[in-house]
């Protein structure tokens, strides 16, 4: 069955087109805004002649009027405004779906997914041949074999599920569709916007085995319109209806009684009205310039006088909140339903036949030479005001805006036909986080609290501060986020430093960091108390650079010395280094870890962190700083894998000694958890060593190049991805090392931009008790049957199924089971 016979008629042929990725528009000839062209083209239009034209001549021809096009799109007469003294108007407005229109579709995907459990049940590529037939360079390089962008398209299907299943909690699962649309948003400013560029810079190829980016878009298209079409469904047949039963609603303007009206009203005038501004368009007013992500809606209107139909666009504002509370404590009004409602007051003697939402996203992978500029900090500024004008790469608009307004909207963004996305019920779905945040605890997961490990327990910062680093002078200790509390270690150990007053240094990398950074306070405490503060700020971290620029000057103001980065490299690693001076000279202690100094991310992602004073690594550290904030450049070190100097080649040669001992008789053994693996070397390696007969485990949360289970080749070789309440976030290697197991954590995944483009580290974890707790992450993380999938040879993922009987670590997941043995934990790893 294909994608569009599975789409039902109530859905709207639209819905079917977009499915089997055949949706026709027609380009509108209509003037081009300077403000939506794509740069390069600007110039061509800067003062060309205006030609008065009508706004949909380009469709009227073809196009019957709306309400005999799709009679389901017109609602009941609604009233714009209570006040008003012309009779009421007959329009087309949002509204939030009733179950029904995308029944059929739901039911049949979830009855497939039952009898298979794969995702994605309809790839729009699979190879056509047998894998095992290639050569190790073409299995580790084609795009045949593994493509990025499809790969993580997978992964954010694995999210989805999360949101379909019934075994996670109502408002748990509404939060897992606005994690889906959120990373759907970022995927086409960072993904689609790259891949949008070097289409536009005339590049053939993109990807190294000759798939040109125009064969990417296509499939990615396909791919996300079938993705966006069972979220819908998932959202407005499955979730909504559920949250109804529970008394939390959305509720649709028509449904509201006089006194709600009246009371929305006041609320209306006094607080929306005021920051509302139409935008008309006509030869007179360029089409508006529409900011990234923004909820706008798009309003036709007839001007009596002449009775041509006219296009304007007011922004939902984001300043006031998306659902509008109502009497009822857990029912809420769309805001832009609101919008809608009190239209007339906004366009006065016009006839308003149509209002629809749509949101574009602009591309936010900006070429730039860090080589010619000279100064890093300003190259970003530049940057981020040259983003807030960057190309659209992508139209979603609601499936029942009038087909007539399209050709317009495609012209003046200028969009190709894969760019438009038609999506059934809400858009800016990112905001259904909010809603998600409503205080009923028997629809979401139960409240956890993180704890301490035990040899922490009682020292703050604000006391005696001498009592952290005695803690960690008894030994090596480890702390695990979100089980253990962000505050009470890895902040603890920064503002600790920053007020003990024997530490007379504090040395601190940043890539992301949350608002109102206790870390930044910390180090700006530390250099008021006279301290050397000398910290890298990654100005370069994509989508925070703005935050970091800010950081970075509040840094400086504050006396720290701040770095931005080095050219042609992100500093990705996370490191903290503290000089103190004691009885027997300096001693540095110091964190290292796989996760950000942020606050508010180690409470939903799952990190490592080592808090140490081994002279070596301290040394290495030491080394690594002097090369991120001067002109020491370092080629050897004792403990740590850095890099681009020495990670990819030091993990090369540890998969090499595991092939030797398998070929000779002895165990070779690997397991390996980390959020990516694409890296062509390594996967190559990974082949050969599994050709030789080590037994290799990998726990891939997301991208995966390489391909399991094939014949001869990768038998030995088994890929899970664990996808639960928290974000795996945590990188650990280990290497049997014919019985003296070696183990890193490290903030680098195996993939070629961590290994080549970003400064990353890779700490040895050789204290046996801390060797331990790893090995329980990693051996738990292999039997979890709740939330693990696994990677099939061609390319697809199972999610695995607790057996009848099965214990509580499979049947309930790693994550599960970390949180019900924190205590015991904390105790080994204190």
């Amino acid at each position: 069955m294909t994608d569009g016979d599975r789409l039902s008629t109530q859905g709207g042929e639209r819905l079917r087109d977009q499915a089997n990725g055949a949706v026709t528009m027609v380009h509108s000839t209509s003037p081009e805004s300077t403000r939506n062209a794509p740069a390069a083209d600007q110039h061509k239009r800067k003062g060309a002649p205006a030609r008065r034209q009508r706004l949909f001549e380009a469709s009227t021809s073809s196009a019957p009027a709306l309400e005999a096009k799709n009679p389901s799109l017109s609602p009941e007469p609604t009233t714009v405004h209570e006040n008003t003294s012309r009779p009421p108007v007959r329009y087309i407005a949002p509204r939030v779906p009733e179950p029904g229109p995308l029944a059929e579709v739901y039911r049949t995907f979830l009855q497939e997914w039952e009898r298979t459990r794969i995702l994605p049940q309809n790839p729009v590529y699979r190879p056509d041949f047998d894998l095992a037939s290639l050569s190790l360079d073409a299995l580790s390089t084609a795009d045949e074999v593994y493509n990025r962008e499809l790969s993580w398209l997978d992964f954010n299907w694995r999210v989805l599920r999360e949101a379909f299943d019934p075994r996670t909690p109502l408002l748990e699962r509404l939060k897992f569709i606005a994690i889906t649309s959120s990373n759907l948003d970022e995927f086409f400013s960072k993904r689609v916007g790259g891949l949008k560029r070097q289409k536009a810079a005339g590049m053939a190829n993109l990807t190294l085995e000759g798939w040109a980016p125009d064969v990417q878009l296509a499939l990615i298209a396909r791919a996300v319109r079938e993705m966006v079409t069972i979220e819908s469904a998932c959202l407005h047949e499955d979730i909504l209806p559920q949250l109804a039963e529970h008394g939390i609603r959305l509720v649709n303007y028509d449904e509201l009684d006089t006194a709600e009206r009246k009371r929305l009203q006041e609320y209306f005038l006094h607080e929306v009205y005021p920051i509302l501004t139409p935008l008309a368009v006509d030869p007179g007013h360029p089409f508006p310039f529409i900011s990234n992500l923004s909820l706008s809606l798009g309003i036709v209107l007839i001007d009596p006088s002449t009775g041509e139909r006219q296009f304007a666009r007011v922004k939902v504002p984001p300043t006031r909140p998306r659902w509008v509370p109502l009497q009822h404590p857990m029912h809420f009004l769309p805001l832009e339903q609101l919008i809608v409602a009190h239209l007339d007051t906004l366009f006065r003697g016009m006839e308003i036949v149509a209002a629809f939402p749509f949101r574009v996203t602009r591309n936010a992978d900006l070429a730039r030479n860090e080589e010619e500029a000279d100064d890093l900090l300003d190259m970003i500024s530049e940057e981020l005001r040259e983003r807030r004008f960057a190309p659209v790469v992508r139209l979603e608009v609601d499936a029942n805006a009038p087909p007539e307004i399209l050709p317009l909207l495609q012209s003046q963004l200028h969009l190709e036909n894969d760019d438009v996305y038609f999506v059934h019920g809400l858009l800016r779905r990112p905001d259904l986080f909010t809603l998600a945040e409503i205080n009923l605890p028997h629809l979401k997961y139960e409240p956890y609290t993180p704890t301490v490990p035990s040899r922490l327990v009682g020292i703050s910062s604000k006391g005696r501060t001498g009592e952290l680093f005695r803690a960690i002078r008894q030994g090596d200790l480890m702390v695990h986020h979100p089980y253990h509390s962000f505050q009470s270690t890895t902040q603890l150990f920064v503002e600790a430093a920053a007020r003990d007053p024997q530490v007379l240094a504090i040395k601190q990398t940043i890539y992301r960091t949350s608002d109102n950074s206790p870390i930044v306070a910390a180090l700006i405490d530390a250099a008021g108390r006279g301290k050397q503060v000398a910290v890298l700020v990654e100005v370069k971290a994509r989508f925070d650079e703005a935050k970091n620029v800010e950081w970075a000057r509040k840094l400086e103001e504050a006396g720290c010395h701040v770095a931005y980065g080095l050219v042609g490299l992100k500093t990705h690693c996370k490191m903290s280094l503290a000089i103190r001076e004691e009885e027997d000279g300096l001693r540095a202690y110091f964190h290292i870890g796989t996760g950000n100094y942020n606050a508010k991310t180690a409470s939903t992602y799952t990190d490592l962190g080592l808090l140490s004073c081994n002279p070596e690594i301290a040394a290495d550290l030491m080394d690594l700083f002097n090369y991120l904030t001067g002109y020491s450049y370092q080629v050897d070190y004792r403990k740590l894998l850095v890099a681009p100097v020495n990670m990819r080649q030091r993990v090369l040669e540890l998969i090499d000694q595991e092939i030797a001992h398998a070929l000779a008789g002895r165990e070779g053994r690997i397991i390996a958890k980390m959020n990516g693996l694409e890296d062509s070397s390594i996967v190559r390696k990974l082949y050969e060593a599994s050709q030789a007969g080590v037994s290799i485990d990998l726990i891939v949360r997301g991208n995966c190049r390489l391909r399991p289970g094939l014949p001869g080749i990768s038998e030995n070789i088994r890929v899970i991805s664990i996808i639960g309440r928290y974000l795996e976030h945590s990188r650990i290697f280990y290497f049997a090392n014919n019985g003296t197991p070696l183990y890193y954590i490290s903030s680098a995944d195996w993939m070629r931009r961590n290994l080549s483009s970003r400064i990353e580290t890779a700490v040895p974890i050789e204290d046996p008790r801390l060797q331990e707790y790893l090995h329980m992450i990693l051996h738990s993380s292999l039997n979890d049957y709740r939330h693990a999938w696994e990677l099939l040879p061609d390319g697809r993922y199972r999610q695995r199924q607790p057996s009848v009987g099965s214990n509580a670590l499979e049947a309930g997941g790693v994550q599960n089971y970390l949180m019900q043995h924190t205590r015991m934990t904390s105790t080994l790893l204190g």
